[in-house]
């Protein structure tokens, strides 16, 4: 007896979830839905660099599928974006980077069919909020680090003959670890007439051992501040190669290395700020230009590169760079901003200038 009343109970419990389920009334075919929406509803702190994303439960008719279909709003106004499917996946790229703190709206309308002609059950509403900066960012504060344009801890090297336009920093390594710029002694610094400016080192005579001493604490104290500032703007922007970017100002993320394989621009005005947080490496290559672009300047882009960062044959570099590993100028690169590092600097027939 209570063996059939199991079987009763579980036959009437299928009737009402078979009920239950979306399914074409004509065939009983089983109505294609969304299973996964990227942002998902109501997620907050979105990057500002996002792409739109609909995973599907079953193919779909790429066709139905177009920027009428598959739309995002900020309030009434209509983002303007491409639509594209592959696989099960149907993502919606925006033309422009999304604004900070706003809240948009993703729509999939009943005019998205399967591979049968079968419409989706109904629209589909999604709201996701931007995270992001909402009001200009501050600049790394450098300290006394910004007294140098080169600033290292263990040491300086140099190959063939470098332009250098600024001050030297080795501390806590002496003099002696810093090779190839044919230094001549003075009284607490040294010159070099591959320098406009002076060398200084941890072992030269006082009050410089502990100036410099001061200046690499600022320069790690700094190097913490741009690693920690929060909410991004962008986050894993084009999967860490910005080749032939467009950088506009805000705060960047990445959780890997990032490659500059071509020419990029840094786009803003003088009083904009940029922050690059990287986790990995930073490489650029051979003969690529970085450039700013309407009034921006190298004093206000901040690097900060937990790994190596190494500039190719002839590259050129705009910002304040701050690397915990290493900086390697490779022969010919120039650099407009200071390359300050926890490890060492190495040069090549470099030109480096600080910012003005």
């Amino acid at each position: 007896m209570r063996i059939r009343k199991f079987l009763t109970i579980t036959a009437v419990v299928s009737a009402i979830l078979f009920i239950g389920c979306d399914k074409n009334d004509d065939n009983n075919t089983p109505i294609s839905t969304v299973n996964e929406t990227f942002p998902a509803n109501n997620t907050a702190g979105v990057s500002r660099n996002a792409v739109i994303t609909a995973t599907f439960s079953d193919p779909m008719d790429a066709s139905t599928i177009t920027t009428s279909s598959f739309m995002v709003k900020q309030g009434t106004n209509e983002v303007s974006g491409s639509v594209n499917y592959s696989g099960d996946k149907a993502t919606f790229t925006p033309t422009d980077n999304l604004s900070a703190g706003k809240i948009y709206t993703a729509t999939i309308t009943r005019d998205v069919k399967d591979l049968t002609g079968q419409s989706i059950a109904s629209d589909l509403v999604w709201n996701f909020t931007t995270g992001g900066t909402l009001t200009i960012l501050s600049a790394v504060n450098l300290g006394a680090s910004a007294n140098y344009v080169i600033l290292a801890k263990t040491a300086i090297n140099n190959s063939s003959t470098s332009i250098i336009t600024g001050d030297l920093g080795l501390s806590p390594a002496a003099t002696s670890y810093i090779t190839g710029l044919a230094l001549t002694n003075a009284t607490g610094y040294a010159t070099s007439a591959q320098v406009t400016g002076k060398a200084y080192a941890a072992d030269m005579a006082d009050p410089t051992p502990i100036n410099l001493t001061t200046a690499v604490e600022n320069m790690i104290t700094a190097y913490n501040d741009a690693a920690d500032r929060p909410s991004p703007d962008f986050v894993e922007l084009a999967a860490g190669n910005i080749g032939g970017k467009t950088l506009t100002p805000g705060l960047y993320k990445w959780t890997n290395s990032v490659t500059i394989p071509s020419s990029i621009t840094i786009s803003g005005t003088a009083d904009d700020i940029w922050i690059f947080q990287i986790a990995g490496n930073l490489n650029m290559s051979t003969g690529i230009n970085m450039t700013l672009e309407g009034g921006a300047q190298a004093k206000n882009v901040f690097w900060q590169v937990a790994g190596e960062a190494t500039f190719g044959t002839t590259s050129h570099f705009e910002g304040i760079l701050l690397s915990m590993t290493g900086i390697t100028f490779q022969t010919g690169a120039t650099m407009n901003g200071r390359a300050l590092a926890q490890t060492a600097v190495i040069l090549d027939a470099s030109s480096v200038t600080e910012p003005q």
